[in-house]
C-alpha cells in the first residue's frame, strides 16, 4: 500500500493536469470564435493615445501645480475628444455613442475654461512642484501601460470603452493631485468636476462593458 500511494498521486496530478488542459484548450478556442484581437500599432484609438502623449512630453513643466495641470489637462481632455469623435465615426453601438457626445461637450467645455483661467494667471513655482509633477508622470505611465495590457479587438465600441477608462482614471489622479498641491480655487473646482464626473462614467463604461462582452 505504501509503495502504490506515489504512483496514485502521480495518477491524480496528471489527471489533474490533462482537466485544467482541456479547460484551457476549450477556452482558447472560445476566444478565438468569439473574440478577434487587433495589434495595437494597427488600431486608430491606440494611436490617438500615443500622439497625445507625445504631445504631453514635450511641453516643460513649470514647477507650479496650477498652471502645470491646466495645461497638460487641456491636452490630455483633447486626446479624449479626439477619440470620442473617432469612437463616432467608427462605433455602432448607439448607447456608446451617446457616451462619446457626452464627453466631448463636458471636455470641450473644461478646456475652455482652463484656456480662460492660463490666459490671465502667472505662474508661480512651488516647493511642491516637483511632487506634483512626478505623480503626474507617474499617472501618464500607469494609463499607458494599463492601456497596453488591454484586448484590442478592432470593434470600435469595444476598444473606446477599454481605453477610455484608463484615460479617465488617469484624469481622476491627476485632479487628485492638484487638490493636494495647488492653491488656486479654480483649478481645484474644476478638478472635483473632473473627477465626480469621470468617476461615473468609468462605471458606466465597465457597465457597458459587461453587458456587451462576448463569452
Amino acid at each position: 500500500m505504501k509503495m502504490n500511494a506515489p504512483k496514485t498521486r502521480i495518477t491524480a496530478h496528471l489527471s489533474g493536469l490533462a482537466f485544467l488542459l482541456a479547460l484551457f484548450s476549450t477556452g482558447c478556442m472560445g476566444n478565438q470564435q468569439g473574440l478577434e484581437v487587433q495589434p495595437h500599432d494597427e488600431n486608430t484609438f491606440m494611436t490617438i493615445m500615443h500622439a497625445m502623449m507625445e504631445k504631453m512630453d514635450a511641453v516643460p513643466m513649470t514647477g507650479d501645480p496650477d498652471h502645470d495641470f491646466a495645461m497638460m489637462m487641456r491636452m490630455h481632455h483633447q486626446g479624449a475628444i479626439d477619440m470620442a469623435k473617432e469612437n463616432l465615426k467608427s462605433g455602432r453601438n448607439a448607447e456608446m455613442r451617446a457616451m462619446a457626445e457626452k464627453m466631448i461637450q463636458a471636455q470641450q467645455r473644461e478646456i475652455a475654461e482652463f484656456t480662460a483661467f492660463l490666459s490671465t494667471y502667472v505662474t508661480q513655482p512651488q516647493p511642491n512642484g516637483k511632487q506634483f509633477m512626478m505623480e503626474q508622470k507617474e499617472s501618464m505611465h500607469r494609463m499607458m501601460m494599463a492601456n497596453d495590457l488591454r484586448m484590442i479587438t478592432g470593434n470600435a465600441d469595444n476598444d473606446f470603452a477599454q481605453l477610455m477608462i484608463d484615460h479617465h482614471q488617469s484624469a481622476i489622479e491627476s485632479s487628485e493631485s492638484v487638490i493636494r498641491y495647488g492653491k488656486e480655487t479654480m483649478t481645484k473646482q474644476i478638478a472635483r468636476k473632473i473627477m465626480d464626473d469621470q468617476r461615473m462614467e468609468i462605471s458606466a463604461l465597465q457597465e457597458w462593458l459587461l453587458k456587451n462582452k462576448k463569452h
